[in-house]
């Protein structure tokens, strides 16, 4: 048996075929002999040899000494990952052999039945037919031996109501050996789930399935083992691991009732879940009947729906579990979520804020629209329409305490951005939210992070935060209460950027008209030395803003300034003529426009003849600006002054035209008022 030839090596081995065949009798006491050197040759490079090798071992154990059946199973074991497959094919045979005629198979059946089951998802399909062959014959026989034991199961059993689609359901026989041997067999293969090789990871994650497929409401008694191996599992590299356990978890939710494998996964919570507990919980759900799950479903979306599950990880593969437990039982259980359709939506608003999962909202959106469909509505903003006070309540719980790193400011935005027209039904909710987190003494950070949020929804008032026309009965709250203490001067980076936001939301309410006349004409003492004073700021967009601001504010009541506000409103508009953005200028320009027509109706006319005089020589200046469009504008601003003080206009222009690059200009100024006085 041990031969340098490999020749000599298979004659060998059917000669002690042969002999034991002949002699079994005698056969017995020498067989443990020929074990030893049976299996230094089982792992031969030739295949043949190993092939004859399995066969005699099967032969010599059958007709001698069963107790070498412990000597040799761990090389057989081996040889089910042979990469020939014929090796395996006498491995399967072999063991089926044993488990059918062996003397002592009832004390070797938890050892040999993984290795028979392991070869029904062999890659073959003549390895994987044979070992179901067997399989079935051993689970027939050992029916008929034991048929007293099972009288009244064969009689009065009856088929599961619920079970996997597309699976043949095994005999009696196979259930009972399986779940009869369960308790020696688990242990082991739990421990070989979380081996170091790949290839047994895989083999025992495909064993555990069938295994549980055999075993139905055993499974019960072992779950907590179960469960801890497949927390483990489920996070494994090989995606081939992660997808058998996927399924042997789902045969937990259809073989075990989800009164106790609800109570043991969702007690993982309380500790700290990870993906894997995420991932367990969908399966199940995906395997259980929609009537035995309706009853935990409250429970189910109270747990998702804490703050340690669905606020525990800003992890983008913890969302995306946390998603498809959401998907799986909207699945599932469809009509029946309405029970749990707030839960839900708050689920999906916290993976939805997550920064790092933006790549999901589209699947997100999905899943709520299958949540709107289930309960008969037509789009997900029916959802916010249900829920949106709820929803506001709800994390508006600590917004007091609210910092930056808050999940409940991502969370805010999410309901305010996404639910579109409806949260002009929850503005009593959502101001009172801003009143709160937007005073000056509370985090910087966080108020620009929500100053953001309202100037967005602003932008398209019509669609959102106005969409029910209610918002101007707000507008005093948000102007005095939360835009004008954000317009006071502070140092820093981060409070710049907050005046910058709350210039964007002014300008948004007066650009689309919602801050009407007679707002303005409220509001204008407070906020226009701010508004002015944001004239200065080093951001460009505040400077463009601030301009277009104060040009509104003159255009609507401009006629009932007194001298000092028209001297501080043009003195501080000019310097934006010297700004570095073209822009700016341009604004700038068009805002005198503005102070010169309502001086023109104004009482202080005369007082301000000096100021007139200045800012006449002041833009004469400007009209030499390197862009062609800012010399327009300024050429306009002239024109619509030249009406106050015509002849001082002349004077300062003829005075000045000659140092002109581009003359032209004074000279078409000086053409308009001529022809001016001509008209009059």
């Amino acid at each position: 048996l041990l031969d340098h030839y490999a020749e000599v090596r298979r004659e060998s081995c059917r000669c002690a075929v042969a002999c034991a065949q002949a002699v079994p009798e005698h056969f017995h006491m020498q067989s443990e002999s020929l074990i030893k050197p049976l299996m230094q040759t089982i792992s031969h490079q030739h295949y043949r040899v190993r092939v004859d090798v399995i066969q005699a071992t099967g032969t010599v154990i059958q007709f001698g000494n069963g107790k070498s059946v412990d000597d040799v199973l761990s090389h057989l074991a081996q040889r089910l990952f042979d990469e020939i497959p014929k090796v395996r094919y006498a491995v399967t045979t072999v063991i089926g052999e044993w488990l059918l005629h062996l003397r002592d198979r009832y004390s070797y059946f938890h050892k040999l039945i993984p290795l028979l089951l392991g070869s029904f998802t062999d890659e073959i399909p003549e390895n994987m037919k044979l070992a179901w062959t067997y399989w079935e014959k051993i689970g027939l026989q050992w029916e008929k031996e034991n048929e007293a034991d099972l009288k009244d199961k064969m009689d009065f059993s009856l088929s599961p109501s619920h079970y996997p689609k597309g699976v043949t359901r095994p005999g009696l026989g196979c259930r009972e050996l399986v779940s009869r041997n369960l308790s020696k067999i688990l242990p082991g293969l739990c421990h070989d789930i979380t081996d170091w090789v790949e290839s047994t990871r895989i083999k025992a994650s495909q064993l555990l399935y069938t295994l549980l497929l055999h075993a139905e409401a055993h499974i019960t008694q072992h779950m907590e083992l179960l469960l801890r191996t497949l927390y483990q599992a489920c996070l494994d590299e090989e995606s081939d691991v992660v997808k058998n356990c996927v399924k042997a978890a789902e045969l937990i939710g259809t073989f075990v009732s989800p009164k106790v494998s609800l109570k043991l996964i969702t007690s993982a919570f309380g500790k700290t879940p990870k993906p894997s507990c995420i991932m367990v919980l969908t399966a199940v759900i995906r395997g259980s009947p929609k009537e035995i799950l309706q009853p935990h479903l409250a429970d189910l979306g109270n747990t998702l729906s804490q703050a340690g599950v669905c606020q525990r990880s800003e992890e983008v593969f913890y969302m995306e579990q946390l998603l498809c437990c959401v998907q799986a039982l909207i699945e599932v259980c469809q009509e029946d979520c309405k029970e749990i359709s707030l839960q839900l939506m708050k689920v999906l608003v916290t993976i939805m804020a997550i920064p790092c999962s933006q790549h999901l909202k589209e699947k997100v959106e999905e899943t709520m629209s299958s949540l709107a469909e289930v309960q008969r509505l037509d789009t997900f903003h029916y959802l916010y329409k249900q829920h949106i006070i709820q929803l506001m309540e709800w994390v508006s719980v600590s917004c007091d305490c609210w910092t930056c790193y808050s999940p409940e400011i991502l969370q805010l935005d999410v309901i305010a951005t996404h639910s579109g027209p409806v949260i002009g039904q929850a503005l009593n909710n959502f101001i009172l939210i801003l009143k709160t987190c937007l005073q000056p003494n509370k985090d910087p950070q966080m108020r620009l992070k929500l100053f953001t949020v309202l100037s967005q929804l602003l932008q398209k008032a019509s669609e959102t935060v106005n969409s029910q026309g209610l918002f101007p009965s707000y507008l005093e709250t948000v102007i005095k209460d939360i835009l004008a203490p954000n317009l006071q001067w502070h140092a820093g980076r981060t409070a710049a950027a907050i005046r910058t936001t709350a210039v964007s939301c002014l300008w948004a309410l007066v650009h689309c008209e919602m801050l009407s006349p007679k707002e303005i004409l409220k509001v204008k003492d407070e906020l226009m030395p701010q508004i002015i004073a944001a004239m200065d700021e080093d951001s460009k967009i505040t400077r463009l803003m601030a301009c277009r601001i104060v040009g509104v504010f003159l255009k609507v009541c401009g006629r009932q300034f007194d001298e000092d506000k028209f001297t501080n409103t043009y003195t501080e508009v000019l310097k934006r003529l010297d700004d570095a953005s073209c822009d700016v200028r341009l604004a700038a320009a068009h805002t005198l426009t503005n102070w010169f027509k309502c001086l023109k109706d104004s009482d202080v006319k005369s007082a301000m003849e000096s100021h007139i005089e200045f800012l006449y020589q002041e833009l004469l200046i400007h009209l030499d600006d390197p862009d062609q469009n800012i010399q327009n504008a300024v050429l306009e601003v002239l024109k619509e002054g030249s009406v106050l003080y015509p002849e001082l206009l002349v004077r300062e222009t003829e005075g000045v035209v000659h140092k002109h690059r581009t003359p032209v200009y004074c000279n078409q100024l000086l053409h308009h008022i001529q022809s001016a006085k001509g008209s009059a």
